[in-house]
């Protein structure tokens, strides 16, 4: 029988699968061979389509006439070593154009969902003309969002920590919702980008969440079997002090044999409820939260005591590499936050287990608009890692702001540390993206934030692809029956949005400059003299942080050659990343030819002008998007120019302030 598509609640956003999206799919004849676990949910999304459009769906073995559309499950199957046909693996697929007869073949029940969803997005070049056979298959075996939802809502970070979408799809009232349909709904949105997994809880683990893993894994096998038909698996963030807080055990120490066996235990009731558990996400000795460092331990025995009660079960454990001293002292120049990481970790290269994967924050600091790709990524060479992105836009304008960031992270994966592979070929273990999710009407507050979570979905699956093509792919999906003006609208205001926002917040990678604890609007000296390590050290002289390795934190010795040697030098380091290494003067010239100083006035007149234009296209684009989408849009860029001549004033009259020296343009400096 087919699975009946998931009911959104009345008046919540499609996102990019509109019925109208699937029109060339459901106006075909289409043929259904598989009789896998995800046979139904295939077999409802064609039934469905056609029920809309007017065509027929059949399934079976044998075919009993011509067919538009053949969704095959091939022969073998996946085989003794899983790989099936073409070596495609659970997720692979081929598709072809024949004799009238597009073709979809996959070894696996994922494979032919996710080529499903590509004859969605071809829509009727799907149906056009002959083509040759073509491989599809993910680069990246593990693809996952991380949820910070929190099950209670937390007095200070409330129900989603850097949340900016509303509550939590998965959490309501202390408990797991009841009704899970807007979860199915989700898991399809995700499958449809290519997303296979979720943790659906906070890696900040408070006391509700740490029962997540024993007496409340039934509320977690919920949410599990919602998100299944999509083939999207579940994962927690759990304590790593949980044998005492959930144990009664005196030591949470990891190679204390009653700690090994209380987590033995308590995995294989993880598994007995959810079969197909994916596995633990842990943050450790970092701002705050309990690790391995109480007890004389490294991060390997840590997470190795993990690794093994979740091997048998074909489990992972996620262990997050953002560790740092967040109660430094600012006067101390010598200690650097952006060394943490690699300092901590390299030592420890070949000594995680095979099911371990460190996951690394793709920049040094902490998600910011500009940092320099992590050294970590390019120095484990003998140890599995997972690249982490921020789609909820904790320090890019919270969902407030429109910043697309497909060109940041396509920029970070295409980077090589060495000529022998990119950040996107090293992360072996996946990338994984905190998300932006939330029980919004439009799923991510800002509408055209759908875009960054629909990038992040693509880009892991392919970190080569070009973003602008994934964008054409979400607008082409988002918005099927579209005139030609709205894309290119839609790509006038997106395109250079990131740079738009870098632009009026803060100048050439030194980051931070923001509103303490939310992190929204500008304060320049916010974190200044804070111990959170995040400082810029404006003076009468100059700005930056000096990292390299002849005067300052060696920060720029961590990299390969011959980035080493590039960010160590002011004359060779790139403008964008010039305050993150060095500490210069106003007058330093920069490679455009104009110098720091007025770089930072030019940038942020230039930031809000660019604002301005792009309210004036989506004014522009009204009647031609959805109402309702259409007033949300328009409210938030409001908002955002409020904010980006905020930025710009602040901004600029702090650094008149400091320097002294006025804007060769002349205009007015607040």
């Amino acid at each position: 029988m087919p699975l009946p598509l998931p009911v959104l609640p009345e008046g919540v956003d499609p996102a990019w699968l509109p019925p109208a999206a699937f029109r060339a799919v459901g106006g075909r004849r289409t043929l259904i061979r598989d009789s896998g676990p995800l046979a139904e949910t295939v077999h409802g999304e064609v039934a469905e389509a056609c029920r809309r459009f007017g065509g027929r769906v059949v399934r079976g073995a044998v075919a009993d006439g011509t067919y538009d559309l053949v969704l095959d499950l091939g022969d073998e199957g996946l085989g003794e070593e899983g790989l099936g046909e073409e070596g495609l693996g659970e997720e692979g697929f081929t598709c072809a154009r024949e004799g009238g007869t597009t073709a979809v073949t996959a070894s696996g029940g994922r494979g032919l969902l996710y080529g499903l969803f590509h004859v969605v997005r071809l829509g009727e070049a799907a149906f056009t003309g002959a083509w040759a056979r073509q491989t599809h298959r993910p680069a990246l075996a593990l693809r996952m969002l991380d949820h910070w939802d929190n099950v209670a809502v937390h007095p200070v970070m409330g129900q989603v920590e850097r949340g900016y979408a509303g509550g939590s799809l998965f959490w309501e009232d202390g408990r797991a919702r009841g009704d899970l349909e807007r979860v199915r709904a989700y898991g399809r949105l995700l499958a449809a980008c290519g997303v296979n997994a979720v943790a659906v809880n906070n890696v900040n683990v408070h006391e509700t969440e740490a029962h997540l893993l024993t007496d409340r894994i039934g509320e977690v096998a919920a949410i599990a079997d919602a998100l299944r038909p999509y083939g999207v698996r579940t994962h927690l963030s759990v304590s790593f002090a949980a044998p005492v807080v959930l144990g009664g055990l005196p030591t949470a120490d990891p190679l204390d044999e009653a700690v090994r066996g209380w987590w033995a235990t308590a995995t294989r009731r993880v598994y007995e409820a959810i079969p197909d558990f994916g596995g633990y996400v842990v943050k450790a000795d970092s701002e705050g939260q309990p690790g391995p460092f109480a007890y004389g331990r490294t991060h390997a025995d840590g997470a190795n005591t993990l690794a093994a009660v979740l091997e048998p079960y074909g489990g992972t454990v996620h262990w997050r590499a953002f560790v740092y001293d967040h109660r430094q002292d600012w006067r101390d120049r010598t200690t650097d936050r952006a060394r943490a990481a690699y300092d901590h970790f390299v030592p420890l290269d070949g000594e995680f287990a095979p099911n371990a994967v460190l996951q690394v924050k793709h920049g040094p600091m902490d998600f910011q608009v500009r940092e320099p790709v992590s050294p970590l990524i390019g120095a484990m060479p003998r140890t599995r890692l997972a690249v982490e992105l921020q789609v909820t836009q904790e320090y890019t304008g919270q969902q407030r702001h429109v910043c697309w960031l497909g060109p940041m992270w396509s920029e970070v994966l295409r980077f090589r540390h060495e000529p022998e592979s990119s950040v996107g070929e090293r992360a072996r273990g996946g990338l994984v993206a905190v998300s932006n999710a939330g029980d919004d009407p439009f799923w991510t507050g800002h509408p055209l934030a759908q875009a960054n979570l629909y990038t992040f979905g693509r880009l892991a699956w392919r970190p080569d692809a070009e973003p602008r093509e994934v964008l054409d792919e979400w607008i082409g999906l988002t918005f099927p029956e579209a005139s030609e003006r709205l894309p290119d609208g839609l790509h006038a205001v997106l395109d250079g949005s990131w740079r738009t926002y870098e632009k009026y917040t803060a100048p050439l990678g030194v980051g931070w400059m923001v509103q303490p604890g939310h992190h929204y609007g500008p304060s320049v000296d916010g974190y200044e003299y804070s111990p959170w390590g995040t400082y810029h050290f404006a003076d009468r002289d100059g700005v930056g942080v000096d990292r390299s390795v002849a005067s300052g934190t060696g920060y720029a010795g961590q990299y390969a050659k011959p980035w080493a040697g590039l960010y160590e030098s002011p004359d060779t380091c790139p403008d964008e990343l010039l305050l993150f290494f060095h500490h210069v003067p106003y007058g330093h010239p920069l490679k455009s030819g104009k110098t720091v100083i007025q770089h930072i006035y030019d940038t942020h007149f230039e930031g809000v002008e660019e604002v301005e234009e792009a309210r004036e296209v989506w004014a522009s684009l009204a009647g031609l998007a959805d109402p309702a989408r259409h007033a949300r849009v328009a409210e938030r860029y409001e908002e955002q120019l409020r904010s980006a001549r905020e930025w710009r004033d602040q901004i600029n009259s702090y650094f008149f302030r400091k320097s002294g020296v006025p804007d060769e343009r002349g205009r007015r400096i607040h």
